[in-house]
């Protein structure tokens, strides 16, 4: 089934979210493999079974990019998660030495992945698409979020329009959604007679893209417009590790220009991660999802939050907190912090693996029991 022939399928939508995070997209590969085994279970499908045969719209933002079109063209987990550990080593590849101030790795063996796996010629709007997807993206141009999808209807997809978004390689959008400052280069990409640079989309308000895929699935402004409710939408949320920075240690006068460079952007990554998970869980109703905070709490059960009434659909966020706290509630003891914390740590794939599977346990199908078709 194409992503077309989904838009004219009646009954309830699912709609899948990926988080950024480099490497750690191995933690939400994991989840994910849990997930797809989970539903062709339940289901009662073959090995051929995958997760574009039951979401509808799959989103995601940098690692999560390449996960979401991975799934979007229909491959398997297993085999995204091939890509990542048969290529990371290349993929991370240090840049030459004049170009190390501007970023650490170079970006020749990431775009030829990205060219053989998408194919160098699959463009947004192919057919190949078994689901819609939307990738975000950061215009440096324009200095502005750039969420795209491959929705027909949506404003800048009409084929009559002379920069359609629909014919930009799938390969480039991803490569872009990936370009992270100061770890690969930006990725330039033409359209109509302009050139624009882009960098990752996780350097925007969505990193997590959750609750900003729920909008471009109902807004009038997207031209989608799926009915909402809690049995007509299912929104799962899955992420790539949440990174803890707390130290009770920490003086003022340690606070300088090195201290702030590389700690800001991972900062900003979690406040806007943890508030688009606030706002689906404001608007959804949580069937589960760690607690956001000691005074939110985690926002379960039928009681909700009372914010908004009736909820608008059924949201689920899967995460595991990078922190011995946070490693020790789903049972992994032996793994250091300072190994797997970095986004570019692919000498410690095994861990970030382990990981993955541990938080996997929190999957359920009961999760799942309102949209078992």
């Amino acid at each position: 089934m194409s992503f077309i022939e989904r838009l004219e399928r009646k009954g309830p939508r699912k709609l899948l979210a990926l988080d950024g995070g480099g490497i750690h997209g191995l933690i939400s590969l994991e989840i994910l493999a849990r997930i797809e085994g989970l539903l062709r279970a339940e289901l009662g499908r073959d090995r051929h079974f995958v997760l574009a045969d039951y979401f509808d719209y799959i989103a995601g933002t940098s690692t999560g990019a390449i996960i979401a079109a991975g799934l979007a063209i229909g491959l398997k987990v297993d085999e995204i998660r091939a890509f990542y550990t048969d290529h990371a080593q290349k993929m991370f590849r240090k840049a030459a030495l004049s170009k190390r101030l501007l970023y650490k790795y170079g970006s020749v063996e990431l775009t030829g992945v990205l060219q053989r796996v998408f194919g160098a010629e699959t463009e947004l709007g192919s057919p190949n698409l078994r689901t819609l997807l939307m990738i975000v993206l950061r215009n440096a141009t324009t200095d502005s979020p750039w969420p795209v999808s491959n929705n027909p209807s949506a404003k800048y997809n009409q084929r009559d329009l002379p920069g359609c978004n629909l014919r930009l390689p799938l390969w480039k959008l991803v490569r872009a959604s990936t370009a992270a400052p100061t770890l690969f280069p930006p990725e330039v990409v033409a359209l109509e007679d302009r050139e624009f640079v882009f960098v990752d989309g996780a350097i925007s308000p969505y990193n997590n893209p959750a609750f900003q895929l729920f909008l471009m699935a109902t807004l009038k402004a997207y031209r989608l417009k799926w009915p909402t409710g809690e049995d007509k939408m299912l929104l799962v949320s899955v992420g790539s590790g949440a990174d803890s920075y707390a130290d009770m240690t920490l003086r003022p006068s340690q606070m300088h220009l090195l201290y702030h460079a590389p700690r800001l952007p991972l900062v900003l990554m979690a406040a806007a991660n943890a508030e688009q998970d606030l706002l689906c869980r404001a608007f959804g109703r949580c069937v589960f999802g760690d607690p956001i905070d000691s005074e939110v709490g985690d926002l379960q059960g039928e009681d909700g939050d009372g914010a908004v009434e009736p909820k608008l659909f059924t949201y689920v966020r899967y995460n595991v907190e990078l922190s011995p706290k946070g490693l020790e509630s789903i049972g992994v003891r032996d793994v250091r912090i300072k190994d797997v914390g970095p986004l570019d740590a692919f000498r410690h794939m095994d861990a970030l693996r382990r990981i993955g599977r541990a938080a996997a346990g929190n999957v359920r199908k009961e999760h799942f029991a309102k949209f078992m078709t």
